[in-house]
């Protein structure tokens, strides 16, 4: 009797979430289809994010009719051993991250991930909008330019929002504000600028509806006048400001983009957000990785379960400039095409892999842990210890540890993959 192959095609899920790109406009949609030739897009309909991993709400199937398990949580149910040594140990022998590719229409919630601890205990006491008891650390990295908030900025720009617009003042309160100013005399009293910032922000997220409706209006409006009188609004990211507001009209999440960065990431360029780091993504197309969890705790631009107070408590309140929010990565050893990021967390590490087409072979090293390769761009045929297979844009591989795979590239292709792993 054969063994059962130890790499093999997967067939992923799309989650058709409101703020995904409509259509063929939509990286994930493209990827879905062609990896897929009897798939077929809809104009209209949303194709948000592409699921590749064992997650209960999106457990990739097996194509390979040898294999007897259907999905490939069952199937590494059934051969642990895949995972690698170390894995295996670390992870209870579960495939601990989620790889995804996200393309984003429609601002994503204000929102941020818990840690392990408080994971635990807020899937004790709420389930239903807490569904695991995992962290969810996670990194973009950009397909197309790419724009989201991420982490606090500097105290100094917050004061200068503060200052510079009235309505934002106003909702603040004039005692956070003054006491945000004051902490900016002392650069040394980090613990209480940190205080600081956490009251301003939780002032602004906690104020009443009628509240932050009424000074959301005074701002939508002023800023419109000034655009329709050709005025420049960058003081008040005035173009993101109205974007934001015709998207959820009225939300506290407007604000936020007075405290958090705005970070825009060019094709390659990744940012890592740890637990408790505020963020929202705002639009572009992304490869993103994270621990398998659906751990998400929201507080505005989302028509989705809101828990400010949470949020509030929870976050890093850690002030940094939008370009410290950009994670580097570092070449492979040994192989010049292919850059690894490895984000401070053992669950996953994402390798990107750029093959010239003046390359004819290139040989996808073996590692001691499973990992998910995605093809981006290009095509290819792999060979090694499986059956021989036809790689092209949204082919998606899963590999077990210590196997390798030689691609032979077709001519006036250049390759673009991505590959999902640990680096224990």
């Amino acid at each position: 009797m054969m063994a059962e192959p130890r790499v093999f095609l997967l067939s992923c899920v799309v989650q058709d979430y409101a703020w995904g790109k409509l259509g063929g406009d939509s990286e994930v949609a493209q990827l879905w289809a062609n990896g897929d030739s009897g798939r077929k897009i809809e104009a209209n309909k949303p194709y948000a994010e592409l699921w590749m991993g064992t997650h209960p709400k999106g457990d990739a199937l097996i194509t390979d009719n040898r294999v007897n398990q259907k999905t490939l949580g069952q199937w590494i149910a059934a051969h642990p051993d895949c995972l690698g040594s170390n894995v295996r140990e670390v992870f209870q022998d579960q495939l601990p991250f989620l790889f995804k590719v996200l393309s984003v229409r429609l601002a994503l919630s204000i929102q941020a991930h818990p840690d392990k601890a408080l994971a635990k205990k807020l899937h004790a006491q709420f389930p239903q909008h807490y569904p695991d008891d995992n962290h969810k650390p996670e990194m973009a990295i950009a397909l197309t330019p790419f724009r989201g908030l991420c982490g606090f900025r500097p105290i100094s720009e917050i004061v200068g929002f503060l200052q510079g617009i009235p309505e934002f003042r106003a909702l603040i309160g004039q005692d956070a504000a003054q006491q945000l100013e004051s902490s900016t005399e002392d650069p040394s009293k980090e613990v209480e600028q940190k205080k600081a910032l956490q009251h301003c922000f939780t002032c602004m997220m906690q104020s009443s509806k009628k509240e932050f409706a009424e000074q959301l209006n005074l701002l939508v409006q002023r800023v419109t006048q000034q655009v329709q009188r050709g005025e420049d609004v960058s003081y008040c990211i005035g173009s993101l400001l109205l974007k934001l507001h015709s998207q959820f009209p009225g939300d506290i999440g407007c604000f936020a983009i007075y405290f958090l960065n705005v970070v825009t990431l060019q094709p390659g360029e990744a940012m890592y957000l740890g637990a408790n780091e505020p963020h929202a993504y705002l639009e572009g197309d992304c490869v993103e990785c994270m621990a398998c969890s659906d751990n998400t705790v929201r507080a505005g631009l989302t028509p989705k379960f809101i828990d400010v107070d949470t949020l509030c408590a929870m976050l890093t309140y850690i002030p940094a400039p939008a370009a410290d929010k950009l994670f580097t990565p570092s070449p492979v050893s040994g192989d010049p095409y292919a850059l690894l990021y490895n984000p401070p967390v053992p669950d996953f590490s994402v390798i990107k892999i750029e093959v010239p087409s003046s390359v004819s072979q290139y040989l996808v090293a073996p590692l001691d842990s499973a990992s998910i390769l995605l093809l981006v761009r290009g095509q290819a045929s792999s060979q090694g210890s499986h059956e021989s297979l036809s790689l092209r844009p949204g082919t998606v591989l899963f590999i077990s540890a210590n196997e390798s795979i030689t691609l032979s590239v077709e001519p006036s292709h250049n390759l673009l993959l991505f590959r999902a792993c640990c680096v224990l």
